[in-house]
């Protein structure tokens, strides 16, 4: 079983190797910056404060930096909300910008390993493209990455996996997932 490292590098020299040359040809670029690529991978879960207090946080903040390598970001309210009992300045969430080598291991991992282990998994719909060529995906259960024991996890909290990358359109983005592996679903004719 290759390392993390390899693994990286294997989904990066794909890019290099067969994407780039795939897109140039079909999108009809001449130069190799002009193709789209993947800039950054934010991960963000938000979560009630006034229910568990620093306990709910510390926890996802453990999860969330097993999950990515790297530790969250807390994320405050900016407005006062009655309903929900939060008050300005206190911390609502927590996110993570990953870069680099630390974006390539996360997608990979995601791409091949977490999301397959999803319940009922058959695919991403092809609305998980967004018109800017973004990718958002809403993950339920945050059990599905190997590095969380299931067993030692008090609370199942869901997050949200944003990909961004350099696209023009739906279209760019949408052939670009495609070609680096991501299981988007085909619609289906009627």
């Amino acid at each position: 079983m290759p390392t993390g490292n390899l693994i990286m590098k294997l989904l990066k020299e794909k890019y290099i190797k067969e994407v780039l040359p795939a897109l140039k040809e079909k999108l009809g670029y001449k130069n190799n910056l002009a193709v789209p690529r993947i800039t950054k991978v934010v991960v963000n879960s938000g979560f009630n404060p006034s229910t568990g207090g620093d306990n709910i946080q510390e926890t996802l903040a453990h999860d969330l930096s097993l999950m990515t390598g790297q530790k969250p970001m807390p994320c405050q309210v900016k407005k006062p909300e009655a309903g929900f009992k939060t008050r300005k300045g206190m911390v609502n969430g927590l996110k993570v910008t990953l870069r680099g080598h630390r974006m390539y291991d996360f997608l990979n991992r995601l791409v091949h390993i977490s999301l397959p282990r999803g319940r009922d998994f058959r695919g991403l719909p092809e609305s998980t493209v967004d018109q800017l060529g973004n990718l958002n995906i809403g993950i339920k259960e945050h059990i599905i990455f190997p590095e969380i024991l299931s067993e030692h996890v008090k609370k199942i909290f869901g997050f949200q996996v944003t990909v961004v990358s350099t696209a023009k359109n739906r279209k760019e983005g949408e052939m670009l997932f495609r070609l680096l592996g991501f299981p988007i679903k085909l619609k289906e004719k009627k």
